[in-house]
């Protein structure tokens, strides 16, 4: 009778075992239905957050990792592009500048870049609008990598030591903030989803 018992107990207890385990396989491996909006530096690949956002409606996190505030004079930098010639972003007051962190291992930067031919270059063409995505801690072998297989050919920025994303931003990407005419942050967004992009275009649309 007691070694019925015990072998039924021990069926019990892997059956709770293996509806455990099945439980937790499922909260990870399950999609949720979002998109995931913002990923972290390079050696933490796995670790997303689903947030895009204006700065007054971003996660806490994103947030506090956000250094460059709507608002405030744009931090200056020098940026070499991809073509070997350098920017300055003081030279380019005057114009409306949208300043985008992105880089080639990050999935939603990547959906991002895909929109940005004909919804944002050639969409405000001939208007006073700069379009400057600036490559996050990356060599230019690997940028150049990544522009020949998707077959872009516009203008990119390299940010190898990530000393020009350190004045912006301490986590997250891509990051996008758009910069007035006066050079001050007229917006700073974390990560991508379709809505937000949209919002991002129109707000360009209005500020030129």
């Amino acid at each position: 009778m007691k070694t019925t018992r015990k072998k039924a107990n021990t069926g019990r207890l892997i059956l709770l075992i293996v509806l455990l385990a099945a439980v937790i396989a499922a909260m990870f491996l399950l999609p949720n239905g979002e998109k995931k909006a913002a990923q972290e530096e390079p050696q933490t690949t796995e670790q997303t957050t689903n947030t895009s956002a204006t700065e007054s409606e971003m996660d806490p996190e994103v947030e506090a990792s956000t250094l460059a505030k709507v608002g405030q004079k744009a931090p200056d930098f020098r940026v070499e592009m991809f073509d070997g010639t350098t920017q300055m972003l003081s030279d380019m007051e005057g114009k409306l500048v949208l300043v985008n962190f992105w880089a080639t291992w990050c999935p939603p930067c990547r959906e991002e870049l895909k929109r940005v031919q004909t919804e944002v270059i050639d969409r405000f063409a001939g208007k006073e609008f700069i379009f400057l995505p600036i490559s996050m801690g990356e060599k230019r072998e690997a940028v150049a990598g990544f522009r020949e297989k998707q077959g872009y050919t516009f203008p990119m920025g390299l940010d190898t030591d990530k000393s020009i994303y350190g004045k912006y931003a301490t986590r997250f990407v891509p990051r996008n903030f758009l910069i007035g005419k006066d050079g001050r942050v007229i917006s700073a967004t974390a990560g991508y989803t379709p809505e937000e992009f949209d919002a991002l275009i129109a707000l360009i649309e209005k500020n030129l």
